[in-house]
């Protein structure tokens, strides 16, 4: 590697692609530095995907220590502490992220402590030193984005919602996204009065139309509450510390607390990515090509900083395809078609491939199979939620080009049908296989 830098890559920022991009360069062989301002191990670990999970488990013991009495046990005096769990999960985010500043460590990649700034196409400026370097890779990811009304200072988002000191009364969450619906099933499971303020007509545009539907059957029979078409216009506090949310299209929402859950921003913020002649395009998103190659040819991007998809594995694979093209002579790009996603609400559902409607519009002639169950374990705890599964076939090849489910461990499930989906595997190979049973999963090779 050349010496005429500091180093062959430096990384801004050490989230899921740039930790991914920056261990697997210096396992090359070249000489790499991160820098993060934050916390090593990025939005996923420190205050998404994981601390969410484990909030996503803590909440859905409500419902089993109700369902358990169904089952014979007679469990008394069950109460909840919400400190307890919210303790236990910052102490295992804490646990991870030792585990990804040693993985650095020990692959000998010099982590800052610090912000780092882009100065030109091979130099930075981090905290007050100035370093230079063959490659610049930026992996800054996003933040949560907050609507621009007045009183948008009294609310929080999903960065703050793990450290609460006490859970809500009444809470109000912004957004019809797959954030707000999780921590709507999150909080209600936890004994807040939840109201979802949407200001479209729709939750979780782009999943498949029943299983989103379904999903607000469920939840409206859970108590939370839907305001559609209602975009904010204020937020006032008031002595008490209660908040009134003024919205379009309806009366005023008093609540005890207020989150944001509209969106995602690409952190580009003050990077200098000006100085070196990097485009951004929508939103502030960087603009790169198959490669991750930005429009300096030293500096490259991945992850939700590019928003093409703002998912942690599709991160880690734009990491790997950079560091193996660039200092693994093994040039690589991510393929983003068929990428499974979940939504951890209550109960969770998850899909991957063609919706129905993109199936009829794309391919025209189509065959839709459908199971609308109740699962065994919710039959025998009285529990009248229906779990649906889904599975989208081009009528011309008999391929199953879509897989869509909402019910219990529906994520769990649905891993393994993208694998099929993903193969190009057929409905009569679907059909052909013998089921396990009893099963949820069974439906999917039962569907006639």
């Amino acid at each position: 590697m050349t010496k005429d830098f500091d180093y062959d890559l430096f990384v801004i920022g050490a989230g899921s692609g740039g930790v991914r991009a920056a261990r697997v360069s210096a396992a090359h062989g070249a000489r790499v530095a991160v820098a993060e301002e934050h916390k090593v191990g990025g939005t996923c670990v420190i205050r998404g995907c994981v601390p969410k999970k484990l909030l996503v488990y803590g909440a859905h013991f409500a419902e089993d220590l109700e369902d358990a009495k169904r089952f014979g046990w007679e469990v008394s005096g069950a109460s909840f502490d919400w400190t307890v769990l919210r303790d236990n999960v910052l102490n295992e985010v804490e646990r991870l992220r030792g585990l990804y500043t040693n993985t650095l460590n020990s692959h000998k990649v010099e982590v800052f402590e610090d912000r780092a700034v882009v100065t030109g196409p091979n130099s930075l400026k981090v905290g007050d030193r100035t370093v230079t370097a063959k490659y610049i890779l930026v992996a800054t990811g996003a933040r949560p984005q907050i609507p621009d009304c007045p009183g948008n200072e009294y609310g929080i988002t999903s960065n703050e919602a793990f450290h609460i000191d006490a859970l809500p009364r009444r809470i109000v969450i912004a957004g019809g996204g797959y954030i707000a619906n999780e921590f709507a099933g999150i909080f209600n499971e936890f004994g807040s009065q939840v109201t979802l303020v949407v200001r479209s007509d729709q939750i979780l545009r782009g999943y498949e139309e029943q299983i989103r539907d379904r999903l607000m059957q469920i939840s409206t029979a859970k108590g939370i509450q839907f305001r559609f078409n209602a975009p904010f216009e204020k937020v006032v506090k008031h002595k008490d510390e209660t908040l009134t949310v003024h919205v379009g299209g309806g009366d005023p929402i008093d609540c005890d607390m207020l989150m944001f859950a509209t969106g995602r921003v690409p952190n580009i913020d003050g990077l200098g990515l000006e100085t070196a002649g990097v485009e951004t395009g929508r939103n502030g998103a960087i603009k790169v090509d198959a490669q991750n190659r930005t429009t300096c040819p030293s500096i490259y991007a991945v992850g939700d900083v590019t928003d093409r998809v703002q998912l942690t594995p599709v991160a880690i694979r734009e990491g790997q395809a950079f560091a193996d093209t660039v200092f693994g002579n093994t040039p690589r790009t991510v393929d983003y078609s068929c990428i499974p996603s979940a939504v951890f609400s209550h109960p969770p559902l998850a899909g991957v491939g063609m919706t129905e409607s993109e199936a009829r519009n794309t391919l025209g002639e189509i065959k839709v199979y459908t199971s609308d169950f109740r699962p065994m374990k919710n039959v025998l705890a009285d529990r009248h939620e229906r779990a649906l599964y889904k599975l989208i076939v081009d009528a011309a090849t008999d391929k199953v080009v879509g897989a869509h489910m909402i019910g219990p461990d529906a994520p769990e499930v649905l891993q393994a049908v993208a694998i099929a989906v993903k193969a190009g595997l057929t409905k009569a190979q679907f059909d052909d296989c013998v089921a396990i049973h009893p099963t949820m999963a069974e439906e999917l090779v039962l569907m006639r």
